[in-house]
């Protein structure tokens, strides 16, 4: 019964067991993220876990993968290590290995030739003491918040080629850098102070433009994992960071970032501007942000779904699944457009925003009903996989 449900909503999708050449590109494929909450509470937990086949969490995470069946996969909150051996064991051990569902039904594995595990602020410590404690070297001192260095990271999953030569990362940009930065205050006050401020990374994990070759067509995957808005005081100094890590993307992919006024976005390697207006993209990620629920400064969000180079179209779960959640719903939006589950918090924060070039035949939220015999899988994480399926040129 298992089986025939996943045939059922697998029918529009495309699977394939090796990498895939330029020549054999798909007329379709799916595009997702996935937050899968898996880190540890020290340094090489995750990678101890995975380093066998039998970590009930990554089961979970592998059977909502396999069901939904993405080409490009970016997974946010997995540990980043120098060597990525986080991020291949979960796609040796986890992603390839088909996950048994019931007796004697077992779904197919599905093979990420390209890996990219991308380096984090998380964990890296400042030297300062940015939460005014008395106290250096915490959690809450470091460039983003992390009790160890790549706790919270992200890592893309791809059937086609990365073009890594072409790779773009963001982490030591300075907040400061941005034009119009928020700088946290509190009662007319700045909470940081300039030599602080002057230091401080714009992002707390990372911003990342990762170019995809999918046959002879790139796409560029915007992702990115801002701080969560809140765990701050009246300053709002989490709150400020989020939307401005949110509005980086809406100064990147603005049709005038090949401008002079761009010359502030500098990558890691010194690289200048934002993303040619002709490109194709994804903009990808947790980025704790909704539209119309929650604590967070929503303009950034808001800017960013309506902007005129992206297509907005509002990935949403089936009406079978979010019925059962009515009843504790509080929130203003709808509810099948949620993706974050925090109780009676049900909010939109997790995103693939596509670019207005590309062709989108299909999206959802992958949230089965509480009936439904895959709904167990979802609680290794708060959030959901949310996915959209493209028509290639």
């Amino acid at each position: 019964m298992i089986l025939r449900l996943l045939a059922c909503a697998l029918m529009t999708g495309l699977s394939f067991s090796t990498a895939l050449s330029q020549q054999d590109a798909p007329q379709r494929i799916r595009i997702a993220t996935y937050n899968v909450s898996l880190y540890g509470k020290e340094a090489a937990e995750i990678r101890q876990r995975l380093s066998s086949a039998d970590d009930t969490q990554a089961k979970d995470i592998a059977r909502v993968v396999q069901t939904v069946r993405p080409d490009i996969l970016l997974v946010n909150e997995l540990d980043y290590d120098k060597d990525a051996q986080v991020a291949t064991l979960l796609a040796k051990n986890y992603f390839a290995v088909g996950q048994s569902v019931a007796d004697n039904e077992t779904l197919r594995g599905i093979d990420y030739p390209y890996v990219y595990s991308a380096p984090s602020n998380t964990g890296v410590d400042s030297s300062l003491d940015l939460n005014k404690d008395g106290q250096l070297q915490t959690a809450n001192d470091a460039f983003g918040y992390g009790i160890y260095p790549g706790q919270y990271a992200m890592t893309i999953y791809s059937r086609f080629p990365i073009q890594n030569d072409q790779r773009r990362t963001f982490q030591t940009l300075k907040w400061s850098a941005m034009p119009g930065a928020i700088r946290p205050s509190s009662e007319g006050a700045s909470y940081y102070r300039d030599s602080i401020w002057r230091q401080l990374r714009l992002s707390s994990k990372n911003h990342l433009d990762v170019p995809v070759q999918v046959g002879k067509q790139t796409i560029h995957v915007l992702a990115s994992h801002p701080t969560p808005p809140v765990f701050d005081g009246p300053e709002d100094r989490n709150g400020a960071r989020n939307h401005d890590e949110v509005m980086f993307w809406v100064h990147y992919i603005d049709a005038k970032s090949q401008d002079a006024d761009s010359t502030w976005i500098v990558d890691d390697l010194g690289n200048v501007g934002g993303l040619s207006s002709i490109e194709p993209f994804v903009v990808m990620g947790d980025l704790n942000a909704d539209p119309v629920d929650g604590n967070s400064r929503r303009e950034a969000i808001r800017q960013l779904i309506s902007h005129p180079r992206v297509n907005d179209v509002e990935p949403k779960a089936t009406e079978e699944a979010i019925s059962t959640r009515r009843s504790r719903y509080r929130g203003r939006g709808d509810l099948a457009t949620k993706t974050a589950d925090w109780g009676r918090n049900l909010m939109r924060v997790d995103y693939v925003l596509p670019s207005v070039h590309l062709n989108v035949v299909g999206s959802g939220v992958f949230w089965p009903g509480d009936d439904d015999p895959r709904e167990k899988w979802i609680r290794a994480s708060d959030h959901r996989l949310v996915w959209i399926e493209v028509q290639l040129p």
